[in-house]
């Protein structure tokens, strides 16, 4: 997720609420049980939605080959804000992400600063407690992220640490993270938003103008080590790269698509590429989504939507139009059917499901209103848009 404004600066203020919140220990267990089969996961995916809403869901409109998620709210901005963790303490909001989806991510509960806040600290409860969660609901689990140039705690950035080990200290993290859960999160965001925006090359250069301390200061070729490590801690988890920005055929995914090839022909175990789709109905959608999509998959990679939301600006009283509404509806389905389009397309996570916990308002001032439904969890037209997409994909068997 692409991130404009730091989150509060004590990393104590983050984490005790979510460390040590009742019910996320109640729910984390320190050794998850393996993932089902997917069979046995498919009946659990329709008795977990009977439970929570019967057939009308989106995870029970979709065709079997396709997982439908959403991001699990959590840390971030929502440390700033004046409600208790959402996945810990709204349980409304929880048997909605039961009954509505077959995959998760957490939102920022597996980021750097979250679950490796000191060097020598793990704070594994709040992406245990995910983990825990999506298998007793049949679901499936997304890490994000392993390699990011944003969300690093203060002891990594600030450290003074030879190149020798800050090499040591992201192999140790790679490893020990996805060692942990292994067998239990089926796709990772190794390299999250490694490239320039204009598509000019690597992010490189100070953290503070947005550059990547691992490539600044180890090198391009980390980047092949850290799907390396992650492949040795899981041979089983799908690896992938992800960014914003790429959601079209541009410079930016151009370069991404050169690189993997690279990394391929070196025999890297890259396993996907992933658009996040963060859009704006002030911008136009990108049109060449699918083809984009497309040619990763000739790749041999499997393809995925990994973030999206459609954002708008919003009138003053707060309430979007009709045709806002209806925009907004026909970008997520349009998004949605470049996925179904691509025949390795298998993820399809939109970044939050009710306005009650979206992070757009916090980061886009005067914007909003940009999940699929709003904050007392009613449906909105673009709920109703994908629905009906996965459901016209189900029947005519894709």
């Amino acid at each position: 997720m692409r991130l404009h404004r730091k989150s509060p600066t004590t990393t104590a203020r983050r984490l005790v609420g979510l460390a040590l919140a009742p019910t996320l220990l109640a729910l984390a267990a320190s050794t998850p049980a393996a993932a089902a089969p997917r069979p046995a996961a498919e009946k659990g995916q329709a008795q977990a939605a009977q439970r929570h809403g019967g057939q009308d869901t989106l995870r029970r409109s979709a065709p079997r080959d396709l997982f439908v998620g959403t991001a699990v709210a959590g840390g971030g901005h929502h440390a700033e804000q004046d409600y208790a963790d959402p996945f810990a303490y709204d349980v409304e909001y929880r048997d909605r992400m039961a009954a509505e989806f077959s995959s998760l991510s957490p939102e920022n509960q597996a980021k750097w600063e979250y679950i490796h806040p000191r060097r020598d600290f793990y704070n594994f409860y709040p992406m245990d407690a995910i983990v825990r969660f999506a298998q007793e609901n049949h679901q499936v689990v997304r890490g994000h992220t392993l390699f990011w140039h944003s969300q690093n705690p203060e002891w990594l950035e600030q450290g003074d640490f030879t190149d020798a080990e800050l090499r040591a200290i992201l192999k140790e993290h790679i490893q020990t993270v996805v060692g942990r859960y292994a067998g239990r999160v089926q796709q990772w965001d190794v390299a999250n938003e490694i490239v320039r925006d204009d598509g000019s090359g690597l992010r490189v250069g100070p953290t503070s103008e947005g550059g990547n301390i691992w490539i600044t200061r180890l090198g391009e070729g980390i980047i092949a080590d850290a799907f390396r490590w992650a492949h040795e801690a899981d041979p089983q988890a799908k690896l992938f790269f992800n960014d914003y920005g790429v959601e079209g055929i541009n410079a930016k995914s151009t370069y991404y698509y050169d690189l993997i090839q690279d990394l391929k022909a070196e025999g890297v175990p890259v396993d996907g590429f992933a658009i996040q789709g963060h859009l704006s109905t002030q911008y136009g959608f990108p049109g060449d989504l699918q083809a984009n999509l497309q040619r990763f998959d000739a790749l041999g990679l499997e393809t995925a939507v990994t973030e999206l939301d459609v954002r708008m600006v919003l009138p003053e009283n707060g309430v979007p139009t009709s045709a806002q509404q209806a925009q907004q509806a026909d970008y997520y389905r349009r998004a949605l059917q470049a996925c179904l389009g691509v025949e390795e397309c298998n993820s399809f996570t939109i970044w939050g499901f009710t306005d009650k916990y979206s992070w757009v308002p916090v980061f886009f001032a005067s914007e909003g209103s940009a999940t699929v439904m709003t904050d007392d969890y009613e449906r909105k037209p673009a709920y109703y848009a994908l629905q009906s997409a996965l459901r016209a994909a189900r029947t005519g068997g894709r």
